[in-house]
């Protein structure tokens, strides 16, 4: 029996390029002197860098550059002084591989270059530093450190001179931090089995290596009066194999090192277990204290220690994830997105937290049924500075008394007078039981208006390291899957956002849960839980739902098509992945040399039984392929080869392929491309009059 539902009664409350021709706020930065903000808005495909200053923050486009070209602006820094703005225009910051390679999507003869630029804060002309990336400018504000081809390069932040090359060891350079004074340079060097940290002076002076050892070394911290650099140190790589599929420690130790004679030793060590091992941001704070964000306690919290040694503090009670994190000017502050607060659903937003990192006092600083994230200080301590959204406005930025209080939004004015921000709706927070009794999360999208049985839609977000939200996202990728979806509501669908285990936000034992991924897939029982959750509203067709995703998600997309397409009538698939069995894709296994880890075989039959191409022969549902041939994050062979398997078993498919288009849709008409294409599909094989193939 058909449903009722008809997508010729709905009427079109805006249209699909309305809702996404929002503009997209990122890389929010401070000058470490004076109350001097920057950041980047991309709208329609043209990126640009805004600025604005306090007490007034009047914000104002400082680029011009007026194309929907492809060339993203990443690596935004101010000058200590907020004189001078530098970023980085081109290439693929979001890829695995190949960041720093030039974008070509519009397919010209000679592809742009990835390139560093400068200009002055008051305006002007962009100025050409070079060809490179990851600068750094010096706290001196004169100078501009970066990297290229391996290598460390300077150059004047005026341009006045060329770059020239100040490093070039063995290996590859990276993670570059200046001395408070800007007289010197600590940088990381890669070398295959070991990695170094390394001080430079100037040409003539030899570099100083920081207690070389068969180790690698990572995150050179600098002391405030650059005596000491705090690092950490992890084994190196090499001896026997280990399991592939029993996770191991892999423990960690700060070590603090003199500048100048490279002398090192140890001061902490890691627990020895899974949660101790897990390390990220390391800060030098006030009272010689070393912070940094560890899952020690079962959260991904932060911690301080002294650099002489002893128990670290926990500075962040409670069972909720710092996401971000960045110290004050002053070293005495720590401001944190969080996702906790006082609403029950808070675990699905983000707001800002400030921690007294000298008495470990920690104060939420906003709360409600906002969004918020990014967040820095002025370098005169007076103001926060964060990103703003709910669930109907996307992200602009924000200023906020440093204590607290009423946020002032910025750039308002770039929000298009057609934004349907009235029609868009509250997604609500739900949760349901998985078939091994994982309880999963998601966001359900519900049309405002009764009309009987729908159509409703899975999506799965990728990574898998992800959290979808109640709410607008802080990424690109996710901001446009949140508005695909608040027009697929618009069209009459219920959609759900899943939150399968693996990603973040919701404890360790749910983001590095058992016999997942290429071990088993067991975060596909979550995907299977969520379409027949859709299947238990009484609002919803259960012949009609369909299921989407992208990269993580395409790959959870297929497999719901080849193992459960008598639950899911149709799917769109955008750049996932297909096979897992390919050895790149599993850390351990190499097929190309002798000694092998003990469960090698093993992991091999699972990676291939965890994999959609090894279902094909159970896929009946239609699908469409959406793939970019540049794609750094997930290779386009992976469609190519799902592809011609269902085209061997009989298996009608769509594909759209989008040539010099890389993982993240650098060019905004194919992001529309794309949009118009998974909603178009879905609609013609979910709407009423349509047989779904079983």
């Amino acid at each position: 029996m058909l449903s009722a539902y008809s997508f010729s009664a709905v009427a079109a409350e805006f249209t699909l390029e309305q809702v996404r021709d929002y503009p997209y706020h990122t890389s929010l930065t401070a000058s470490a002197q004076g109350s001097r903000i920057a950041w980047s808005m991309e709208q329609q495909g043209r990126r640009n860098i805004w600025v604005a200053e306090g007490p007034d923050f009047v914000a104002r486009a400082l680029t011009r550059y007026d194309q929907d070209d492809g060339q993203e602006l990443t690596s935004l820094r101010l000058s200590s002084n907020g004189e001078h703005v530098v970023y980085v225009r081109g290439g693929e910051h979001g890829s695995n591989w190949e960041t720093n390679v030039p974008v070509n999507v519009l397919s010209t003869p000679l592809p742009p270059k990835v390139q560093i630029w400068s200009l002055p804060f008051a305006g002007g002309e962009p100025r050409l530093l070079g060809e490179g990336d990851n600068p750094s400018i010096s706290p001196r504000g004169d100078q501009v450190a970066f990297l290229r081809d391996g290598a460390l390069w300077s150059v004047p932040i005026d341009g006045s001179t060329e770059a020239r090359t100040i490093v070039k060891p063995r290996g590859s350079v990276h993670s570059i931090a200046w001395s408070p004074d800007g007289s010197r340079l600590a940088f990381v060097v890669s070398r295959e089995s070991h990695s170094l940290i390394g001080v430079y002076q100037d040409t003539a002076t030899p570099l100083v290596w920081l207690a070389p050892a068969m180790a690698n070394d990572a995150s050179p911290t600098w002391s405030a009066d650059g005596t000491r650099i705090a690092y950490i140190r992890r084994p190196g790589r090499g001896g026997a194999p280990e399991p592939i599929m029993t996770p191991a420690v892999r423990p960690w130790s700060l070590w603090i090192a003199d500048a100048r004679t490279g002398k090192g030793a140890p001061r902490w060590s890691s627990p020895l277990t899974l949660l101790g091992s897990k390390v990220s941001e390391l800060y030098w704070a006030i009272g010689d204290r070393i912070v940094f964000n560890s899952y020690a306690g079962g959260w991904p919290q932060m911690y301080s220690v002294r650099v002489d040694g002893g128990d670290p503090v926990l500075l962040t009670p409670g069972k909720f994830m710092v996401e971000q994190s960045s110290i004050s000017p002053d070293r005495r502050h720590l401001l944190l997105t969080v996702n906790t607060g006082p609403e029950a659903d808070d675990g699905d937003r983000r707001h800002l937290m400030r921690v007294d990192v000298e008495h470990a006092s920690t104060q939420l600083v906003t709360s409600g049924t906002g969004l918020e994230w990014s967040p820095v200080v002025t370098g005169d301590g007076r103001y926060i500075a964060h990103f703003s959204a709910t669930a109907q406005r996307p992200a602009f930025p924000a200023i906020m008394p440093f204590k607290g209080g009423r946020a002032q939004l910025l750039a308002t004015s770039t929000l298009p007078a057609e934004y349907p921000q009235r029609h868009l709706v509250t997604p609500r927070k739900v949760t349901f039981q998985s078939a091994d009794g994982m309880t999963v999360h998601g966001q359900l999208f519900e049309p405002r208006e009764n009309r009987g049985k729908r159509p409703a839609v899975v999506y799965i977000h990728g990574g898998p390291q992800r959290q979808m939200l109640l709410g607008w996202h802080a990424s690109d990728y996710y901001s446009n899957a949140y508005a695909v979806n608040q027009y697929l509501v618009s069209r009459g669908f219920v959609v759900l956002s899943v939150n399968y285990r693996l990603g973040i936000g919701y404890g360790y034992d749910f983001h590095y849960p058992r016999e997942a991924g290429a071990f088993g897939a067991s975060e596909y029982r979550d995907i299977v839980a969520a379409g027949k959750y859709l299947q238990s509203l009484t609002s919803v067709d259960a012949r009609r739902i369909g299921v989407y995703g992208g990269s993580y998600g395409g790959y959870l997309t297929a497999m719901a098509l080849a193992h459960d397409s008598d639950l899911f009538a149709a799917g769109v698939d955008i750049h996932g992945v297909h096979d897992w069995s390919a050895s790149s894709w599993i850390s351990g296994l190499r097929k190309e040399r002798y000694e092998q880890a003990p469960d090698a075989a093993e992991v091999s039959e699972i990676a291939w039984k965890s994999s959609p191409v090894s279902a094909v022969a159970t896929w009946k549902s239609p699908v469409l392929f959406i793939h970019g041939d540049d794609d750094r994050n997930v290779l386009f062979s992976q469609s190519v080869d799902l592809a011609r398997r269902l085209e061997q078993h009989g298996i009608k498919y769509e594909a759209l392929v989008l040539p010099g288009e890389t993982h993240h849709a650098m060019l905004h008409s194919n992001a529309l491309t794309i949009n118009r294409a998974v909603v178009e599909f879905l609609e013609k094989h979910l709407r009423a009059g349509h047989t779904p193939q079983r």
